[in-house]
């Protein structure tokens, strides 16, 4: 009887939860807090100023169930968006779906298009959530590392896949491959050499890529974000997931979606229906309003996704230079908000006799919390057992924070400097 009550099979193994554990850490040590991915500032004003308009509206339809799709406002802007971006037409009620968030995107794109003994392709390093989805869905992961080019690493454009490897994976039992660019943690962007490549091995095998593109619009000059749905023969066996929250800055609105080929579509919008069934109305106008504005300015001086680049361009670049200060070296990212950091240098200088964790950038991140009073990730958990050694003396930092929260990391690294 008591086995009827243990955790099922599809679950076991995603109970090991690291965003608890460091969570947990944050609280008890009050560290200053890059570890996780989220901004500690309000979102733009304009985007505020929408949703309060929403509140005071009149019309009452605004509180009540959305289209199970997505809001046809909200997805009207966004077929306005994509078509431009992607040089098609996209149809708004047929192939786009709004969702709670990119995580339900994930959840509908994977149990909706991956059955039982399904191969799915994820490149390492990855989003932990891919891996327990896949096996929510009875498919079979196959993986493949990211690895560094040459010795001296300083970019995250010196990780990369090799072709042969890649090209191996591919079997008739490949269903699909999870590409994430900019890549969380990272912050790769894949160049169109790159992405043509994969694309090449998607339509030779006829295999669907579910490309995860949450951080689209935080990619640095000079390099530039392609979609791989835009490539030859790619709209009809890609779908591409995006988020609101990571866009404007307001992870906890929970406004996602996805968009791409009809045919493609129709199994995400089976598996939102039975599960949410809607989402938010109130958020997806605001969201829609907000895209509204900035469609009218996209690219110009005062587009806030404009500005958003450079913003993070130089909070990213200051991460990178007290970081360097403090003996870590920095792989600095073409995207996201993200960067991992090498402290090996550090190693014979710092205690980690007492701190706990198979991993060595665990028992680090834990000595650097409570010794430092800095909060960094262990990034081994984007990897599998095989590949954890590729990033092992390594930490991740968020840096979308406040300058003040930044400056405060500065002088906690200071302890690092003796």
């Amino acid at each position: 009887m008591a086995n009827k009550f243990n955790l099922i099979t599809r679950l076991q193994g995603a109970e090991n939860n690291v965003w608890r554990e460091y969570g947990q850490l944050a609280v008890k040590y009050k560290p200053v807090n890059l570890g996780l991915g989220f901004p500690d500032f309000h979102p733009p004003k304009f985007v505020l100023d929408a949703l309060a308009d929403v509140v005071a509206s009149n019309d009452a339809s605004l509180h009540q169930y959305a289209r199970p799709n997505g809001h046809l406002r909200l997805v009207n802007v966004l077929a306005k968006l994509y078509s431009k971006l992607l040089g098609r037409e996209i149809n708004a009620e047929t192939e786009i779906l709004t969702t709670l968030g990119a995580s339900e995107a994930l959840f509908c794109a994977i149990t909706g298009l991956v059955d039982v003994g399904d191969e799915v392709i994820i490149i390492e390093p990855y989003f932990d959530v891919y891996v327990p989805l896949i096996k929510i869905a009875g498919g079979v992961t196959k993986f493949i590392a990211l690895k560094p080019k040459q010795s001296r690493i300083n970019s995250s454009a010196d990780f990369v896949l090799d072709q042969k490897e890649l090209e191996n994976l591919f079997t008739e039992k490949t269903k699909a491959i999870i590409l994430n660019t900019p890549n969380n943690p990272l912050g790769k962007v894949f160049d169109i050499s790159e992405l043509n490549f994969i694309a090449d091995l998607c339509k030779k095998w006829n295999v669907i890529c579910i490309s995860d593109e949450v951080y689209e619009w935080m990619v640095y000059k000079p390099k530039e974000h392609i979609r791989i749905a835009s490539l030859p023969g790619m709209w009809e066996r890609t779908v591409t997931i995006g988020s609101a929250g990571k866009t404007f800055c307001m992870t906890g609105w929970k406004v996602g979606w996805v968009y791409g080929n009809e045919k493609l579509l129709e199994p995400l919008q089976i598996v939102h229906h039975c599960s949410v069934f809607t989402g938010s109305t109130p958020e997806q106008e605001a969201v829609a309003v907000a895209f509204e504005k900035e469609l009218s300015r996209l690219g110009q001086s005062d587009s806030y996704l404009v500005n958003l680049e450079k913003d993070l361009k130089l909070k990213r670049d200051y991460m990178v230079k007290i970081l360097s200060e403090a003996h870590l070296k920095p792989v600095i990212p073409d995207g996201s908000f993200f960067l991992v950091a090498d402290w090996s240098s550090l190693e014979t200088s710092v205690d980690l006799a007492y701190e706990t964790g198979q991993y060595k950038d665990f028992r680090f991140t834990k000595w650097m919390t409570k010794n430092v009073g800095l909060l960094g990730i262990p990034p081994t958990i984007f990897y599998t057992e095989k590949n954890k050694n590729l990033l092992e003396k390594y930490v991740r930092f968020c840096f979308i924070k406040k300058q003040e929260n930044l400056e405060k990391a500065a002088e906690a690294l200071n302890k690092l400097k003796n």
